[in-house]
């Protein structure tokens, strides 16, 4: 039978959990095998950005995290499953810092692209194989729930997290004024849909599509653009696919080449641009390390820290 997982970032026993819990009830209607994880019962730190994930998985030697916490926990149950759904307070208009920092863990460790180069390498040299369900297609949706109607960044910056790995997004919707949701039968059936959407998905990755609100982008469907305030050039906030933004018949679209999909983010040509650029730099950054003036470079800095620039709580 499939699985899937329901992971709620709100607080404990409130709407996130009830808005959660309604589309997994409409998930096990549609045939799945549903469990729920509460992430504020779980023990997860922040990302220090030191880079050993990348540095071993692209050497080879498998994908790991120097980090001791619930996040490997977390990570074998999602990618134990079929498809996820996820139910995020909205802080400050995007996702949660909870949010944040799974998608922070998620980070380069995580990365398809990444992935496939490392398990290249690793046949190449005798090194240590990934976990196969890395590279697994999944479903997953999202729902952003929020105090009131600040919302603009929030379907963005939840889709980062699927970005990665490649997952294939079914629904990134988010709900403004909904703290009250469960008292709204319309918006709870839409809620309800958006399980039965990620179950039936579920049953056939392969050919599973985006039953979502169609977006500015229409490779990604993001809304949110990096612009140039000369012309009407614009980046994809998502995918990060280069192009024009043009109105048509009354209508914002993004046009962009089509040679520009090669380097998109979620894109497997994309990503190995990425990848082979990270391996580039961390094995130039290698040899930079041992050179005389980068060490005196440094000293520099540390000294100064240890000396007087450093705040210490007491």
């Amino acid at each position: 039978m499939m699985k899937v997982l329901g992971i709620s970032f709100g607080t404990k026993n409130g709407t996130n959990d009830s808005v959660c819990m309604e589309a997994l009830i409409g998930a096990k209607e549609a045939g799945a095998d549903v469990e729920f994880i509460r992430m504020s019962s779980l023990d997860i730190k922040h990302c220090t950005g030191c880079c050993s994930c990348v540095k071993t998985l692209l050497a080879g030697k498998g994908n790991m995290c120097v980090i001791k916490d619930d996040f490997d926990w977390l990570l074998d149950k999602m990618l134990d499953a079929d498809g996820i759904i996820i139910s995020d307070p909205i802080f400050e208009e995007g996702a949660s810092g909870l949010f944040h920092t799974i998608m922070d863990r998620f980070g380069p460790r995580m990365d398809r692209g990444n992935n496939i180069i490392g398990s290249r390498v690793a046949e190449e040299t005798d090194g240590k194989a990934i976990d196969p369900r890395i590279l697994k297609d999944k479903v997953i949706s999202y729902m952003g729930v929020g105090g009131s109607d600040w919302g603009t960044r929030v379907q963005c910056e939840h889709a980062m997290l699927a970005l990665t790995p490649m997952w294939k997004i079914i629904d990134n919707t988010w709900y403004p004024w909904a703290k009250e949701l469960i008292m709204d039968d319309k918006r709870l059936a839409e809620v309800h849909k958006v399980g039965v959407n990620l179950a039936n998905a579920a049953k056939d990755v392969e050919h599973a599509a985006y039953q979502g609100e169609e977006g500015v982008c229409p490779h990604c469907h993001n809304k949110l653009f990096y612009l140039d305030h000369e012309s009407t050039k614009a980046i994809c906030g998502l995918c990060g696919m280069v192009g024009d933004i043009v109105i048509e018949e009354g209508r914002t679209k993004f046009v962009f080449p089509v040679e520009q999909l090669e380097h998109a983010h979620d894109t497997i040509p994309g990503k190995f641009i990425h990848g082979y650029d990270i391996q580039r730099m961390e094995g130039a950054f290698a040899k930079v390390r041992q050179s005389e003036e980068f060490k005196a470079r440094k000293k520099r800095y540390s000294d100064s820290i240890a000396s007087s620039f450093l705040c210490e709580r007491v």
